[in-house]
């Protein structure tokens, strides 16, 4: 078997690394906007920054008076910034380069993520914490126009945390990565903080924000207005019950006893204390475009104490009817958080994680975040691949229960692609799974982002450390033989391209399939300071000639995560890449076009298109973007919205 691609780490990973870009002790005041960054011999984090209307002034450079490490550390806290200003009246954008295509495919691009970081009392929340802003930007490629719209997604959370009459929030939720510093820290029992804000998927005429724990929320896709939430998993969206007799809901099982019991015990607990449903709702969705299916996943809430795991895999056609719903039952303490398909399977690779009682006291206590209760468990140097069968009377030989250990102790956190292809004459198999992984030794599930619960602060080097640990893209090669075993398994780095990388995507056309180009987030590290987060450059990896290429951003800009939009002519490649850029120096937020072929290239930038500084976004986030009505593809339809409110942002000081 192949070496692994990561360092393997003791039994107790420490995550202790050190802090080099330390808040500065003296900082500059800016003029011409009301941001002010005051001196101080203790240097809070940002705390809900309001970004102010546009004005005749930019914001001066830092790096021309002040040294890089104390510019990237201001730089890292002013993409997490909280916004409080929204519109639900279209806005037209400039294109302030290039312009739209004639030929880009009409539709809306849909982005959320979190919006808001810190209240109006004292208390500051983990990234993945905060409250859902979604944004919607409408590209019309006749007129050359783009529109813009951002509100809040009205959460139950956010309805009782913000006041409509003032504006202002006060924090009640905890979240799972949060602790509430201006709020109620012991008892407080609201654990699980649906912010809606991790994800976005258009099916079946319906606009959905998921979160991963709970049930989608609904949104009207036109004004971004919240209808509520949604359970698919019920009779409304054809549950097991509505499935025919021949195609009800398929469990496998493969533990009980001693554990069944415990669960049975918890259950009560996690239900009526801490609020949280008995299945929890994956963020990551796949969309099977041969099929015209729309796959999703959940796991049960009291898995997260216990060493198993309950995996329930969901199939929608096109109008959102459940045609196929199977659950697994695997006899291990696994973490998804994303996963992949085939023609036959579901893919899981498997993060192994294990209970911290210390941890788990403490939390229950509200005396630390809830996250704390779990730790990453390195006890074994492989890592596993559950190789589920995707139909139930697929006539599987190979037993799904017994993983294949991949030969590396690696962290899977976001999967590009898995295909698989049969050898007719042998009955051998070969899949691949295309994904970024990180070590176990540097993933933390208190210290992502670098936020420091104690201190409510952000550290960039966390991110920054040996870019062997951090996140990068790994190629996993499985051969089977015609029984099922497994033959050969390797890791490899994806491309031979080794820097810090994540967010794989692909022709969305190509999901479950074969296919030659990867698109992903990665750093050009051409910036000491910050060297591999956060990225700036969008690589394109072809996994047949091993060639790579790159467009990069300018100096102090960065970017989110890209989406690919076909042209529709059947060419893999032939398309455009739509990415958010971050320019840190004069608080801006631009929407970048890139074609996709030409990456690499220097015509590979197509449009940038500037977004008012007044309703800038922090830089998490995951998007969708939807086409006009196709077979197995979502409707957009863009009309005016009447004039209503433009909310007024805050002011506020670091």
């Amino acid at each position: 078997m192949q070496a692994p691609s990561f360092p393997k780490t003791s039994n107790t990973p420490s995550n202790n690394f050190q802090n080099k870009l330390s808040p500065p002790q003296k900082l500059p005041t800016l003029h011409g906007n009301n941001i002010s960054l005051v001196q101080s011999t203790s240097v809070p984090i940002p705390r809900a920054i309001s970004i102010t209307a546009p004005t005749h002034h930019e914001i001066p450079n830092l790096d021309v008076e002040i040294d890089d490490n104390v510019t990237a550390y201001w730089d890292y806290q002013f993409l997490f910034m909280s916004q409080r200003s929204e519109t639900d009246v279209p806005v037209s954008l400039r294109v302030v380069e290039g312009s739209i295509p004639s030929d880009f495919p009409i539709g809306t691009y849909f982005l959320t993520g979190p919006g808001m970081f810190a209240d109006d009392h004292g208390s500051t929340v983990h990234p993945l914490d905060g409250h859902g802003y979604l944004r919607s930007f409408t590209i019309d490629s006749v007129t050359r126009e783009v529109k813009f719209m951002a509100r809040y997604i009205k959460t139950e959370a956010q309805v009782e945390e913000r006041d409509p009459e003032t504006g202002q929030w006060r924090f009640t939720h905890r979240g799972p990565f949060s602790v509430l510093k201006g709020g109620k820290m012991v008892g407080n029992t609201k654990v699980m903080k649906n912010v809606a804000n991790t994800s976005v998927v258009k099916w079946g005429g319906k606009l959905l924000c998921l979160w991963e724990g709970g049930s989608p929320y609904e949104i009207e896709s036109m004004s971004l207005d919240t209808v509520g939430t949604v359970n698919i998993m019920d009779d409304e969206y054809g549950s097991s019950k509505s499935l025919p007799a021949d195609d009800h809901h398929h469990k496998e099982t493969s533990s009980g006893g001693f554990w069944e019991v415990a669960a049975q015990v918890l259950k009560p607990m996690l239900y009526g204390v801490f609020k949280m449903p008995p299945k929890r709702l994956l963020s990551h969705y796949k969309i099977d475009t041969c099929r015209h299916r729309l796959l999703m996943m959940s796991c049960n809430a009291e898995d997260m104490l216990l060493p198993r795991s309950n995996f329930t895999f969901y199939e929608f056609d096109s109008n959102f009817k459940l045609v196929e719903s199977q659950e697994f039952n695997i006899p291990d303490h696994l973490m998804i958080h994303d996963w992949a398909f085939t023609d036959n399977h579901y893919i899981l690779f498997g993060n192994r994680i294990k209970l911290d009682v210390g941890g788990s006291m403490a939390a229950v206590c509200g005396l630390s975040p809830m996250i704390s209760a779990l730790s990453v468990n390195p006890s074994k140097p492989t890592s596993p691949i559950y190789l589920l069968p995707r139909f139930k009377n697929s006539h599987e030989k190979r037993d799904w229960k017994v993983p294949i250990e991949a030969p590396s102790q690696l962290w899977v956190l976001h999967v590009g692609n898995a295909f698989e292809a049969k050898n007719e004459k042998t009955g051998d198999s070969d899949i691949q799974i295309q994904a970024s992984g990180c070590s176990y030794e540097w993933f933390n599930f208190q210290k992502m982002f670098g936020y420091d619960w104690k201190s409510g602060k952000l550290d960039p080097s966390m991110m920054n450390v040996n870019d062997k640990l951090l996140p990068h893209l790994v190629k996993i090669s499985v051969k089977l033989d015609s029984e099922g075993s497994c033959k050969k398994c390797n890791v490899n780095d994806l491309g031979q391209w080794s820097k810090a990388s994540d967010f794989p995507v692909i022709n969305q056309d190509y999901c479950g399939r074969k296919n030659t180009y990867t698109y992903a987030s990665t750093s050009s590290g051409s910036r000491q300071a910050l060297p591999n987060f956060p990225f700036d450059t969008v690589v394109k990896i072809n996994s047949t000639n091993k060639s790579v290429s790159s467009w990069s951003t300018g100096r102090r800009r960065f970017i989110g995560e890209p989406i690919f939009i076909p042209r529709g002519n059947g060419k893999e490649d032939d398309g455009y890449l739509l990415v958010v850029e971050y320019a840190v120096s004069t608080q801006r937020c631009y929407l970048v076009i890139l074609d996709a072929k030409l990456i690499g290239e220097n015509s590979a930038l197509v449009a940038r298109v500037e977004v008012p500084r007044y309703l800038n976004f922090p830089m998490v986030a995951k998007l969708n973007y939807n086409d006009p009505p196709q077979v197995g593809r979502p409707e957009v339809r863009i009309v005016q919205i009447p004039d209503t409110r433009v909310t007024k942002p805050m002011d506020d000081s670091i």
